[in-house]
């Protein structure tokens, strides 16, 4: 049933008929039928009714508490500031030390001589949180130390509550906080400068999807619920809000979600298959090995099927939309346009656009990795060796599942906005437009033999 307001004029003129044609050229995408939108409905309420079911059946309720082990990020810590720094002989402060055999050759050997030749800083920090504050003590810097110490800098300080009391505190990193604060802050006032209301969404989008990561996947899966279980609840759970809250509740923002899901599923049932079929553990670092040593009953190689799922849902959000917006697109400038028309149109754009999201997938897991392949590069590896090692292996199975989802999400998602926007044309608005494109086309043609 339609509308007045878009039935054809019984006596249609040669105005009207210029009037409608604008409409359908630049006005907004015509809603699909109601038939339409209860199929896409029966389709995504159960689903999003599933991912609330199991948010609510596996939500974790916080952390589980463990002993501090001490070790790497497992350790107390609080803020500290560097409050005097004061140059000295390393030879006075490294007077325990073996002293050095002259050979430097070696990197040993170059530490060795720096340690009793160079000039270090001995610096004094003052606790400035915690129930020490105000405690200060004395950390002796080496002159090739990566990290220097400055009067006045921010500093994070580890404590450990079993050592003597002068060893207690140490710096272990340096404070960033106020830098990474602006740094977030600009790129909030961007996003809404550029985006203005779509770009507030977005940031909402944001914070919801860093909620459910903190407050749901992470505790969930320390708690020992499965990992790729999880995975799959936390990202549909993600995706359903990250799309809705920026794109709006309609049926476009439908049809890329369904093209998402149908996705994630394929990455994870390739993941799974690959992981196990190479043997990857998810166990190749300092990390993972303090976390298993901490919860022995997660299971890894799930956990690292997990990465890979919630690694690849940013990037296929935006080739699905993009995908669904091009097709709706093609068929408002031509509502007479089929099927495959549409298909084929919308498959054009999406060469274009995998093709450069597949080099940014690889590109940033490479270099994200890129201090570990310098290492390989350094100790002169074959590609064979380096690519077999489980630490690269990770990287490449990852890369290949995440761009092996990305590539059929294109023809997965463009297939049906073309099957959901070409179907609509039996529906009221489509009839509207199939007896309305002759009347158009028989009076442009009079206007140029005229």
């Amino acid at each position: 049933m339609t509308s007045p307001r878009n039935d054809p004029a019984p006596q249609p003129s040669q105005g009207h008929t210029h009037t409608h044609s604008h409409a359908h050229s630049h006005g907004p995408a015509a809603p699909v039928s109601r038939h339409l939108r209860k199929v896409i409905a029966a389709v995504l309420i159960p689903f999003a009714t599933a991912v609330v079911v199991g948010l609510i059946a596996f939500w974790p309720g916080g952390a589980p508490d463990h002993e501090r082990t001490g070790v790497g990020f497992d350790r107390q810590t609080q803020d500290g500031k560097v409050v005097q720094v004061v140059q000295v002989d390393c030879a006075d402060v490294n007077a325990a030390q073996v002293p050095p055999t002259g050979d430097t050759s070696t990197p040993s050997g170059r530490e060795a001589v720096n340690e009793q030749e160079g000039e270090c800083a001995k610096a004094t920090i003052e606790v400035t949180s915690g129930d020490d504050k105000g405690r200060r003590f004395v950390e002796v810097v080496q002159p090739d130390a990566p990290r220097q110490l400055k009067e006045g800098q921010g500093v994070v300080v580890a404590y450990a509550p079993d050592a003597p009391r002068d060893l207690q505190y140490s710096v272990t990193d340096v404070n960033r906080k106020v830098p990474m604060a602006l740094l977030g802050g600009i790129f909030a006032l961007a996003v809404v400068l550029v985006g203005r209301m779509r770009g507030v969404m977005a940031l909402v989008a944001l914070a919801v999807s860093f909620a459910i990561l903190t407050l749901f996947i992470l505790p969930a899966i320390l708690q020992g619920s499965n990992p790729l279980v999880v995975a799959v609840i936390g990202a549909s759970a993600i995706m359903l809000a990250a799309l809705y809250l920026c794109h709006g509740v309609t049926a476009r923002t439908s049809v890329a979600v369904i093209g998402t899901l149908i996705s994630l599923l394929l990455i994870g049932l390739l993941g799974s298959l690959f992981i196990g079929w190479a043997s990857l553990s998810g166990n190749t670092d300092d990390n993972t090995g303090l976390i298993h040593g901490l919860y022995p009953d997660i299971d890894m190689s799930g956990l690292l099927l997990a990465g890979v799922i919630i690694g690849s849902l940013g990037v296929l959000d935006d080739v699905t939309v993009t995908q669904t917006s091009a097709v709706w697109e093609l068929h408002q400038a031509d509502p007479e346009m089929g099927w495959k028309g549409l298909y084929r149109a919308g498959i054009r754009i999406g060469r274009d656009h995998i093709a450069s999201v597949v080099n940014t997938l690889v590109l940033a897991y490479a270099g994200a990795a890129l201090p570990l392949l310098l290492l390989f590069s350094i100790a002169q590896s074959s590609v064979g060796t380096v690519a077999n090692s489980e630490l690269v292996a990770e990287e490449i199975v990852r890369t290949l599942v995440g761009s092996i989802g990305l590539v059929a999400s294109v023809p997965v998602t463009t297939g049906l906005a073309a099957l959901v926007v070409s179907a609509d044309r039996a529906g009221p608005h489509g009839s509207q437009a199939a007896t309305a494109a002759p009347a158009r086309t028989g009076r442009g043609r009079r206007r140029k033999t005229g």
